[in-house]
């Protein structure tokens, strides 16, 4: 059956007279008048080829076949409704869903434990799933729509089809045993290149934007080792001679952790990182990822004054 020529409208039109079997009550539900109440119940009964209510003392009594179609329709209304809200969003905090994001785990350390309450809180069946980003871009697990948001701060050329936001920025500092034997009258240039140092890598390349800008001063630093992870290396040095150059709220979370480090500050300058998030065009619109990227971008503002 064609479908073009029915008017959908009357069915809502049907289940509140269905409801309220009173047409004044049924008038101000729907916010009609009451000639165009009377319009459309001739349209009803036109179309469906029924009286469907008849007058009674006390109002409108229902006809065998409207109550054998209330049922019915009184289900389509339901869905119809629901497929709108869904449409428009209205419930989208209330929606099951998995989030997929690429990061690190320094950024799952600083977003985490508080952005985590948050979401439980405001959408209680939206999952977080986190991978590593490897140090790369994950422009086709974002193209395809296995990730949903990537963070991190060294994105590069993104593709137009991308959008980005900034998080947060920071500065480097130097992290080193308390006890370290060649810091006790504090750290310059000079002691930064005697020192040996461990650093992180994600790809496996140990020159890095420390290294390059080294590079540009003529002089470089002996790197012993590149680990895979941005918290691992605070323990390896604890009880080394070793320094680690690394973003200020790790240095910082590292001394707070263990009293046998200690932060000093970079014996030469270097631009700040900004912390970006990363999403494709294709979820710009979407209700519930755009909540996300929102509640995201403010609890990382909540921790500018600490990583400043």
């Amino acid at each position: 059956m064609n479908i073009s020529n029915k008017d959908l409208n009357l069915l809502l039109f049907f289940i509140v007279l269905y409801q309220e079997r009173n047409a004044s009550k049924a008038a101000l539900r729907l916010s009609l008048s009451q000639p165009a109440m009377s319009h459309k119940l001739n349209k009803l009964r036109h179309q469906f080829g029924d009286a469907l209510f008849v007058k009674v003392p006390r109002g409108l009594a229902p006809t065998p076949r409207a109550h054998q179609l209330a049922p019915q329709v009184k289900k389509l209304v339901e869905e119809i409704e629901l497929f709108y809200e869904q449409c428009e969003g209205r419930d989208f905090l209330a929606q099951s869903a998995r989030i997929h994001i690429y990061t690190t785990d320094y950024m799952e350390q600083i977003l985490l434990p508080g952005l985590l309450p948050i979401l439980r809180q405001e959408a209680a069946n939206l999952v977080l799933i986190t991978h590593n980003t490897r140090g790369l871009l994950p422009r086709e697990e974002l193209e395809k729509g296995t990730c949903d948001l990537a963070i991190a701060g060294f994105f590069q050329q993104l593709p137009a089809t991308f959008h980005q936001q900034r998080l947060l920025s920071e500065d480097f500092v130097v992290l080193a045993s308390a006890n370290h034997p060649k810091l006790q009258r504090g750290l310059d240039l000079a002691t930064y290149l005697e020192c040996q140092h461990i650093l992180t890598t994600l790809t496996g390349d140990l020159n890095g934007v420390v290294d390059r800008h080294l590079q540009q001063l003529g002089v470089a630093r002996h790197v012993v080792a590149g680990l895979s992870s941005f918290l691992a290396p605070s323990h390896v040095i604890r009880d080394s001679d070793l320094l680690l150059t690394c973003l200020r709220s790790l240095g910082e979370q590292a001394v707070k952790d263990s009293p046998q480090l200690r932060l000093y500050p970079l014996p030469f300058s270097l631009p700040r990182v900004d912390m970006m998030q990363i999403w494709h065009q294709r979820t710009d619109d979407d209700r519930l990822r755009r909540w996300l990227r929102m509640r995201i971008q403010q609890h990382a503002q909540t921790l500018v004054t600490t990583v400043s």
